[in-house]
């Protein structure tokens, strides 16, 4: 098998986010014009969890405590600005996520820190472990936003926005005793 330059592979998976930055922006966008709904919220998370199979390759794993902190790190401190981004509106009896114009930034913002994190963790690990680092940070990011979403979609639901009528009354129909 040949021999691949650390440079190349740094230069190809920087190249690689972006473009994948890039591809999420457009999706994002095209989404908001179709409603949102629970499989739409819950498929992402469950797609990209397919990619904990990396973890059977030996030079992928890394310890527990790392992984642990990556995945928190995504969690709580990546997540955020998607969560504070994130709206949905009603319209028609259907939940639409309102378009937000920092949405693009967030994504840039998010890609230029992981470019800049993935040098200084490249120097401690190898670049199979580093990629494996970002994919918890990302997955704790995108879990924590869908649930967040997922969340907020139920509110809009029990609330009755989508039918007119809630579907979990607070008070239970009484039927008229007689």
């Amino acid at each position: 098998m040949a021999h691949i330059s650390p440079s190349y592979l740094q230069i190809g998976s920087t190249v690689g986010a972006l473009v994948m930055a890039l591809l999420v922006i457009f999706v994002r966008l095209k989404a908001s014009n179709r409603p949102v709904t629970i499989k739409k919220i819950i498929i992402p998370p469950l797609g990209m969890s397919t990619g904990f199979l990396m973890f059977v390759a030996p030079q992928v794993r890394v310890p527990w405590l790392w992984a642990l902190l990556a995945f928190l790190i995504g969690w709580f401190i990546f997540s955020y600005p998607l969560i504070r981004s994130t709206k949905f509106e009603v319209s028609e009896g259907q939940v639409f996520a309102r378009r937000s114009k920092s949405f693009v930034v967030i994504l840039f913002a998010l890609l230029i820190v992981r470019t800049v994190l993935h040098q200084v963790i490249d120097e401690y690990v190898s670049i199979p472990q580093s990629g494996a680092l970002f994919f918890l940070l990302a997955f704790g990011m995108i879990l924590h936003w869908r649930v967040f979403m997922l969340k907020q979609y139920r509110v809009i639901e029990a609330s009755g926005e989508l039918n007119g009528t809630p579907l979990h009354p607070e008070v239970p129909h009484q039927p008229d005793a007689k």
